[in-house]
């Protein structure tokens, strides 16, 4: 079973890029595609831009994150979304 998952994502392309090591592992990119092949899972990230959401001074960049997981199971879909998801967490205060 193949698993698409489509989010808008608050951040720059370089942060986007400096941050997927930790939330994905080894990857090889093509222009605004990452993917992984071999191993177990072969998945495809899709890095889009949207346009910067302005609040009065602050400009704040966004993309959109295409992901798709090809074969495996929801319970693999699910786990490998979790450490997508962690690795992008911010502390703030």
């Amino acid at each position: 079973m193949d698993f698409h998952r489509s989010l808008e994502m608050s951040l720059s392309r370089a942060e986007f890029f400096r941050l997927l090591p930790a939330a994905v592992g080894p990857f090889v990119v093509d222009g605004d595609t990452v993917r992984r092949s071999g191993g177990d899972r072969n998945w495809t990230i899709r890095l889009v831009p949207l346009a910067d959401r302005r609040m009065g001074a602050v400009v704040v960049p966004r993309h959109r994150v295409e992901i798709i997981l090809e074969g495996g199971s929801e319970g693999e879909a699910a786990a490998f979304m979790e450490r997508f998801h962690r690795g992008f967490l911010r502390g703030g205060g």
